[in-house]
Formats: C-alpha cells, sequence, structure tokens
C-alpha cells in the first residue's frame, strides 16, 4: 500500500493488528515515553494515544519499532527501491538480467519532487504550545520533537533539488525560550545543515527553516537515510512513497503538503540559546550547550493531524529499526563506494557511532605472509566515509582470513580478530580529532580521540573462556569475570584524579602472569553487569572510553611515535567525572505503567 498520509498509514496497521490503541488520557511529561519504551521492549505494536493531556492533537509513536513492521510499511515499494540501488552498485549484473529492472523506472518517477499550489497541511494553523509537550527523560531541559524532519536549503544553492531533509531535534518550551516565538534547534558535527547554516553566515543572511512532522512514513524515514551529498532526501523519499514529494511555497519557505504539522521560521546570524540535557541515543544525557535558535514564524496543520514521535536512549531502541532497514536498502553500495570494503556495522548497542567494525580485502602483498596493509588504507577511507567519519573505535579485519564472518555477528566477529590481533603492530590512534557530539568520554565538545585496530594473517593464539585460578591483582582492583572469550572484566577502583596511576599498577602487576588467552582487558566499574550480556559489555566499553586516554598495556612502548604493548591491551571504561550522567527511568512512571499491563488495561498481554 502506498500511503498518502499518516492517517492512512495508521488506520492500516490497525486493520493488520500492528497497532494498539489507548483512549484514555496519557499525560506527555514522562508518561508517553515510558508507555513507548515499554512497548518497544516486549517488540509490541505500534501506540496510538487519542488523549494527550493539554493538547488536542492524538499522538502515535512505535510506528518503526521492528524490521518486520518497517518492511510492513513499506512492503509496496522496498523491493524496487533496494532494486535501484543495485543496480547503481552493478549496472553490468542489471544489464545482463534486464527484467530484474522492470518495476524500477515505475519508483524512479516518483523520485521527482511535485509542486503543488496548497495541501491538506496548509488548511489549519496552530501554536508551539498546542502540539503534545512530550518530555521523555527527568532531567530533560524540556518537551522536544523527535521525529522531525528540518528541512532547508543551500542559500548558495536554491532549490528543492539539492535541499537537505535531516532529522535534528528540536526543543519546544523550557530553558530561556519564548513560548510560541522560539524554539531550539540542535544539530550535530557533520550534518548537512551545518553547510547550509555556514553559507547563510557567509552571506549575513537568516537560514530559513521549514520543519515537517508526521507524512506518509516515507518522509520520516528519508530524513535518517544516509544519502550522498548534494543528493535531496526528498528524492528518495518520493521513491519509497511510490508516490512524489508534494510539495508548496509559502513566501520564502517550502511546506510539504503531505505532512501533518508544519513549523516555519529562521535562525538568525549570530543568535543561540542554551539547548538541554537531553537523554540521548548513546544511553546518557547530553548536556546544556549553545545551539541555534529559531524563531517562529508560523505552525500549520492539517484536519485530521496525528504527532508522530520516538522516544531515544541506551540502545536498542526504535531508531535500531531504522538502522536495521537502511542496512538492507544501502547495504550494496557499500563496496561501490570504497572498492575493496566488504561490510560494515556501526554497532547500535555501543551508541552507533562510538564502535565500527568492518571487514575488508587484503591483496597488497599476497605472495607474503598476509599482514594489514590494504585494510589499512581502507581504514582510512572509511574515517573520511560520511558519518563514519564520527567513529571512535575502528576494528578492520581482513576478509580473506574468513569470507564467512558476517560484521553483524559482533561476538563471533570479536573473536575472529583477537584470535589474530598483535598489540604490538595493529593499533593506530589519531588523537585531538574530532567524534560525535553526543559522545563526553573525549577531552570537551566534539573532541577526543580514535583508534583503528586492524588485524589480517593466521590465527595468534587460543582465547580463554575463564578466569584463570591463579590471577594476581593489585589493591583495589576485584571480581574479574569473562566478558567474551578473551575478554576480561576487572571491577576498578572509583576513578580519582590519578591520570592512570592505578590501571598502570595493574598493568605493571599483570606484566609476568599467563595472560595469552585474555588479550583484551577492561576495567570498569561493575564488572557482573559489564559482562552480564553482550549488549552490556559494548555499551560499557565503547562509550565510557577515550582511547588515547583509556587505553593502556602489559609491557607498553613508544617506538618511533608508535604506540603499542607486549601483552595484554587494557581499556579504563569507568564512569569518569566528566562524562554525562547516565538515563534512569522515574520509577513513579514505571509503576503507573504497570498498571495498563494489567488484566482489563489497554496493554495487557503486550508488556
Amino acid at each position: 500500500m502506498r500511503y498518502k498520509s499518516l492517517k492512512q498509514c495508521i488506520d492500516d496497521l490497525e486493520r493488520n493488528g500492528y497497532l494498539v490503541r489507548i483512549e484514555r488520557e496519557v499525560d506527555p511529561h514522562l508518561e508517553m515515553a515510558e508507555i513507548h519504551r515499554r512497548v518497544f521492549q516486549a517488540q509490541g505494536p505500534a501506540i496510538y494515544y487519542a488523549n494527550v493531556k493539554n493538547s488536542p492533537f492524538p499522538a502515535v509513536s512505535n510506528l518503526f519499532g521492528t524490521l518486520e513492521r518497517s518492511r510492513f510499511l513499506f512492503r509496496a515499494t522496498l523491493k524496487w527501491v533496494q532494486r535501484l540501488i543495485e543496480a547503481k552498485a552493478d549496472p553490468i549484473a542489471f544489464l545482463r538480467a534486464p527484467w530484474r529492472a522492470m518495476g524500477i523506472a515505475n519508483i524512479a518517477f516518483h523520485t521527482l519532487p511535485k509542486k503543488v499550489r496548497s495541501g491538506a497541511a496548509l488548511k489549519h494553523k496552530t501554536t508551539i504550545d498546542q502540539l503534545p509537550q512530550i518530555q521523555c527523560w527527568p532531567d530533560d531541559g524540556g518537551p522536544y520533537v523527535l521525529l522531525p524532519q528540518v528541512y532547508t536549503e543551500d542559500p548558495e544553492k536554491p532549490g528543492i533539488m539539492s535541499s537537505n531533509l535531516g532529522m535534528y531535534r528540536l526543543q519546544l518550551a523550557g530553558n530561556a525560550y519564548r513560548q510560541n516565538k522560539e524554539i531550539g534547534l540542535h544539530y550535530q558535527i557533520r550534518r548537512d545543515i551545518g553547510i547550509h547554516h555556514a553559507n547563510a553566515l557567509k552571506r549575513g543572511e537568516p537560514l530559513r527553516v521549514s520543519i515537517f512532522i508526521g507524512g506518509p512514513p516515507a518522509h520520516t524515514f528519508s530524513a535518517v537515510m544516509p544519502l550522498p551529498e548534494g543528493l535531496s532526501e526528498v528524492i528518495f523519499a518520493g521513491g519509497l512513497a511510490g508516490r512524489r514529494f508534494r510539495y508548496a511555497r509559502k513566501g520564502s519557505h517550502v511546506i510539504s503538503t503531505d505532512a501533518d504539522f508544519v513549523i516555519t521560521g529562521a535562525v538568525h546570524p549570530g543568535e543561540t540559546k542554551p539547548e538541554g540535557p537531553f537523554g540521548d541515543h548513546l544511553g546518557y544525557y547530553s548536556l546544556t550547550h549553545d545551539f541555534p535558535l529559531l524563531h517562529v514564524d508560523r505552525v500549520w496543520h492539517r484536519k485530521d493531524a496525528v504527532y508522530p514521535f520516538t522516544v531515544v536512549g541506551r540502545p536498542p531502541q526504535e531508531d535500531t529499526a531504522f538502522g536495521l532497514l537502511i542496512h538492507e536498502i544501502a547495504g550494496p553500495m557499500v563496496p561501490v563506494e570504497i572498492p575493496g570494503l566488504k561490510s560494515i556495522n556501526a554497532v547500535d548497542a555501543a551508541g552507533v557511532h562510538p564502535l565500527l567494525i568492518a571487514m575488508g580485502s587484503e591483496r597488497y602483498v599476497p605472495y607474503r605472509e598476509r599482514q594489514p596493509q590494504e585494510i589499512l588504507t581502507l581504514a582510512n577511507a572509511l574515517l573520511g566515509f560520511g558519518a563514519c567519519s564520527l567513529a571512535k573505535y575502528l576494528f578492520i579485519c581482513a576478509n580473506e582470513d574468513n569470507p564467512h564472518l558476517d560484521t553483524h555477528h559482533i561476538a563471533d566477529y570479536f573473536v575472529h580478530v583477537l584470535e589474530r590481533v598483535d598489540w604490538r603492530r595493529d593499533l593506530h590512534f589519531q588523537t585531538r580529532t574530532t567524534i560525535d557530539t553526543l559522545d563526553y568520554s573525549g577531552t570537551g565538545f566534539n573532541e577526543g580521540s580514535k583508534v583503528v585496530i586492524a588485524a589480517a594473517g593466521d590465527k595468534r593464539r587460543d582465547l580463554s573462556c575463564e578466569i584463570p585460578p591463579d590471577l594476581t591483582l593489585p589493591a583495589g582492583f576485584k571480581n574479574p569475570a569473562i566478558a567474551l572469550p578473551g575478554i576480561a572484566a576487572i571491577e576498578g577502583p572509583a576513578f580519582g584524579d590519578g591520570e592512570g596511576e592505578d590501571v598502570n599498577r595493574l598493568a605493571a602487576t599483570l606484566a609476568g602472569q599467563s595472560l595469552d588467552g585474555l588479550p583484551l582487558i577492561l576495567v570498569v566499574d561493575d564488572s557482573a553487569f559489564s559482562t552480564r550480556t553482550l549488549d552490556n559489555f559494548l555499551w560499557v566499553t565503547f562509550t565510557r572510553s577515550n582511547p588515547s586516554h583509556d587505553i593502556y598495556g602489559v609491557d607498553s612502548f613508544v617506538e618511533h611515535k608508535h604506540w603499542g604493548c607486549n601483552g595484554s591491551l587494557i581499556i579504563d571504561a569507568r564512569h569518569k567525572p566528566h562524562h554525562a550522567p547516565p538515563l534512569v527511568e522515574d520509577p513513579k512512571m514505571t509503576r503507573r505503567v504497570d498498571a495498563l499491563g494489567a488484566m482489563g488495561g489497554p496493554l495487557h498481554g503486550i508488556i
């Protein structure tokens, strides 16, 4: 089915058993987010909130909560969009099998945006305070829009064909924002909107911004789709929707006429206000910082408007399904964009940008023993490739060592790398560089370090699944436990001001002990929690460490500016004073939502 509106999508989901309705009044302050989290965790249906406190508009969430449901939403077009991507990735294969291209021309036609005079989104007006004021976490700075499509054009190259449609959070109230007049526009480093903003500043003129909320689900998904710079997301949106993206112009603003809500405004040169805190997708609060200020002109809405939202927090969350669907659609393009690269996985459980794992070809000197050479070239290409440039830890291994290895089978991938890695040779650091805006493990805002760990060649060691019975630890270190084969987590003392002196004591104590089967050792606050699940290991290790500051080694050395170690690598993954606080649910809201799952409640049998 090809949806013309969000309401049409909601009705279709309900007919097919993919949606639950909550008729009783729900509170947008924490309660709706808690409902969403609990239903998502149970892999439950989309949720329709018919009666939102202090708002005339109903809301919906968890539309994309499972990969199965995301495929269902795009069942009429997904196959053809995938074939369009495959044809671009390997046009020769499609010339040899032209029947596979049947249907692509129709999808290609729908990629062309269609200008109209008016539409449903322009029928009514409202104000910011009438929108559902959804606050997801107790310490958030206020309510946010969390599924927006933020539309901008480059002032130096205006026009919809080179526009940007991105998903950047918007703070609707709180802090020093003037109610209904100003909202906060948060965008992270390396976003296309930043190019448009920079060009507007260079010209000394306001950046015109249109914010679309709702509309066909393809429009929402397109706002998170990683497309090459200069290729507008509205083009992809039309193809995935199977219906051309319809837009009108009102003065200097573009209006998506199929949207449920449209906010128009402008960012004036030199104006910022504090935005945040905000519970973000790394599982911590991003703190208060100055971000651009959007002066609101108008808020439009359609007659049957429904307000869609999501909730972010420690992965997995609903945006996990976005990532899985992006991988299904865009996967064939990876080897085209970077020849020799076989596969990548920005690991969701680690917060996406903190950990990237990859496989690539190693063919540089095929007549000698294999070692990292070509995969180092690929690693450098990856760190200059789109959002992959934000990776903090990049693990890459040679495809030839195990062509059947899958970067999405994370435990197997770590075993493969740790069996082969040589810590004397295979660590490659970038210090004082950029990291994700939301990552507070570094040295400052957007500032931190990166490390490439490249492994190729024959197996070097057998990995241990047990802690050695004669393991000796220095004072303050205790409770060693196995996270994965070859990986031990050890509880350390609370992080202090010693600049790693306690971890150096640990490294000195471990020197000379038989630990070849444990090439990776973590220092953590709670070893039981850190090793309980694979997701816990990934989250703790890669969100709580900055490579240049928190990587140590047993018998470490510096040789001609290259750092390595002869024994086990140690990562200090303790929570540190400069880190952001982790997200914790409000227990009162948890109990309130428990009642919705009781016998007779709207969520009975779901949560």
